[in-house]
């Protein structure tokens, strides 16, 4: 993370991240499948082994995917009282089809973010 970066433009995180752009040059694949990161961006070679979102992009998808499908299912056990096979048939599908696109998004934001901030591990100044 220590190149040059007066030969590439800054990008924007939200935009590189939403859309699994590279954090640095904004043209090259994050991902390599689903949710596994590349070893590197195809345009402009940036290394991601510093990338690693860890736990914090399932935590907000819980929260969301949590509040939108829990709010549903209720509205529509109020309203209009399906059988539960409904339910099921319903909120499943839609638990797991939002689950992993939130968390793909979310997953290419924080990266994105961690390279912008320069985040890296914590330290011990040793002085």
């Amino acid at each position: 993370m220590d190149e040059d970066k007066a030969l590439y433009p800054p990008v924007d995180p939200f935009k590189a991240g939403a859309l699994g752009c590279c954090p640095r040059c904004g043209q090259g694949k994050l991902f390599d499948g689903l949710l596994k990161v590349r070893p590197s961006c195809s345009n402009c070679g940036l290394d991601y082994s510093f990338a690693d979102s860890g736990d914090g992009p399932v935590v907000f998808v819980i929260l969301i995917v949590g509040f939108i499908v829990v709010g549903a299912a209720l509205w529509t056990e109020v309203n209009i009282n399906p059988p539960l096979w409904v339910h099921f048939s319903l909120w499943i599908p839609l638990v797991v089809v939002l689950g992993l696109a939130v968390t793909r998004i979310l997953k290419g934001l924080l990266i994105a973010l961690q390279y912008r901030n320069h985040a890296r591990p914590g330290e011990i100044d040793r002085g």
